[in-house]
């Protein structure tokens, strides 16, 4: 489908990159905007320079829930643009990313501050750009009024991010994060693949997200080179993406128990969450996935012996995370610290464009794996579990209905599995071509957006992480809250800086 100022393609779907439209930016701008207003979401705001040369070209990836489709425009950029922000609040973090990217102005955004400090590209305009961390924070003035600085280093063994608070007495008026402490370039590392490393940069990209983005690479190889993944290896990949929402979701409650001082819960989610990470190396070796998934399928297989020891492990995996975590559910102490803590209402959820289990907690029904099924999902769904209140405890509670939603459907791909090889032999990626592959990651969303050039490699190649869209929810989650709220709201989003600072 399509209409002169768009294409409409469908997830992991290719299509020859000369066809996507080019539109004046006025146009572009018009339609993300009505388009959002009609219950669409930005899963992807990338630029890139055609041939590396200007004017640079921005493309709007726009994923509709309501008909399971994508909408693909673009435009070429002018060096200063009309800001979509203000009326179009979800597209705030992408433009100050291409702001701070590419040196260019989005004339009237409220916001615009580096997410990253990223240094110019090479053939830039020449403008200077921030040392990282260094830049113009807000302030507060007046009695009683201060503000607390947190990081980039934490006392934890974690990665580094700036939090900044601005305080009345002990009541939070707004939070302001600083990421961007840590660069690696796994986009710029991806141009001129896909090579033998760029499978690896995929799963370390986050590697909590292992599974999550490994597949969301592989689908866009598959897209790219027209190859088509064996349902045994289709199941086999959605039980470990499922895996890793169960492990990750299991230490954050064990973590979230931790901040409210509910140590039995704590401790056994711990030692649950280990026993779930060794069912992901039972498949392949590693327990966080690495090795696993494989353009064209999966690299192991699993025979008789291995389900049945699978089976028995998710038996007793259930049973103890139902001791567990109901154990902290049922306690009046700790419902009563979580519960009106941090809370976002659906409405704000929508208009910053919230995604995954932190969206789902607002009672939003955002699921890739519904709205746009892949792989085995369009056989086989998942229940969406959501949540009303959208504070800690919602956040809370919507993983422990996830986790038992991913058991039940684990167990039933195991006793299901379909017979067939894993894998094909590889093909070789098409010229030109251009596709969109999303991916319901256990935090949420994930989209890459991969275009060749015309000799079959990676012209540019775009990842947006849950966390691109939710660290603004942290920040908003805590006006009006108690400073002390702080590290029980951060563990219910738990987001990833790395995931963020590609």
């Amino acid at each position: 489908m399509s209409g002169p100022d768009y294409l409409i393609i469908a997830n992991g779907q290719a299509i020859d990159r000369d066809s996507i439209p080019v539109i004046p930016f006025r146009d572009l701008r018009r339609l993300v905007i009505d388009t959002v207003d009609a219950g669409a979401r930005i899963s992807s705001l990338p630029v890139f320079r055609p041939d590396n040369n200007y004017p640079l070209r921005m493309t709007a990836v726009l994923s509709r829930p309501a008909s399971g489709d994508i909408l693909v425009t673009s435009c070429d950029l002018p060096d200063a643009w009309q800001s979509l922000t203000p009326e179009c609040p979800s597209a705030h973090w992408f433009e100050r990313e291409i702001a701070e990217t590419w040196q260019v102005t989005p004339q009237g955004h409220p916001w615009l501050k580096p997410i990253r400090f990223q240094p110019p590209r090479e053939g830039h305009f020449g403008k200077s750009v921030p040392a990282i961390g260094i830049t113009d924070f807000f302030s507060i003035k007046g009695e009683e009024s201060h503000e607390v600085a947190v990081g980039p280093v934490h006392a934890g063994v974690i990665e580094p991010g700036h939090f900044r608070f601005l305080c009345h007495g002990e009541t939070v008026y707004h939070l302001e994060i600083s990421l961007g402490y840590q660069h690696r370039g796994v986009e710029r590392a991806m141009s001129g693949g896909p090579g033998q490393r760029s499978i690896h940069y995929m799963e370390t990209l986050a590697g909590d997200t292992t599974i999550g983005h490994a597949t969301a690479y592989c689908m866009a190889v598959e897209a790219l080179s027209g190859m088509a993944v064996p349902p045994r290896a289709e199941a086999i990949r959605a039980i470990a993406a499922e895996l890793e929402r169960v492990a990750n979701h299991t230490g954050d409650l064990g973590a979230i128990a931790g901040d409210v001082g509910y140590l039995p819960t704590m401790s056994y989610c711990g030692r649950i969450r280990g026993d779930v990470l060794n069912m992901t190396a039972l498949l392949c070796g590693n327990r966080f996935g690495r090795g696993l998934v494989c353009p064209s399928g999966t690299v192991f297989d699993l025979d008789r012996e291995m389900i049945d020891t699978l089976l028995t492990r998710l038996n007793a995996v259930e049973k103890d995370l139902a001791g567990a975590v109901e154990l902290m559910f049922d306690s009046p102490s700790v419902l009563a610290r979580l519960e009106g803590a941090g809370a976002l209402s659906p409405d704000t959820a929508i208009e910053i464009g919230l995604v995954g289990t932190a969206a789902r907690a607002c009672g939003l029904e955002l699921d890739v794996r519904r709205e746009f099924p892949y792989g085995m999902y369009r056989f086989s769904q998942v229940h969406t579990c959501t949540w009303s209140t959208g504070d800690c405890f919602s956040r809370a509670y919507v993983r422990w209905l996830e986790i038992k939603a991913s058991l039940d459907f684990i167990r039933q791909q195991l006793l299901e599995l379909p017979d067939g090889p894993v894998n094909r032999e590889p093909e070789h990626i098409r010229t030109d071509m251009f596709t969109v592959t999303m991916v319901e990651g256990w935090r949420g969303e994930i989209c890459h957006v991969a275009a060749t050039d015309s000799i079959g490699h990676f012209e540019s190649y775009k990842v947006v992480d849950p966390s691109f869209h939710n660290w603004f929810g942290l920040a908003l989650a805590l006006r009006n809250q108690q400073i002390s709220d702080f590290p029980l709201c951060n563990k219910s989003f738990n987001l990833s800086y790395c995931g963020h600072d590609l």
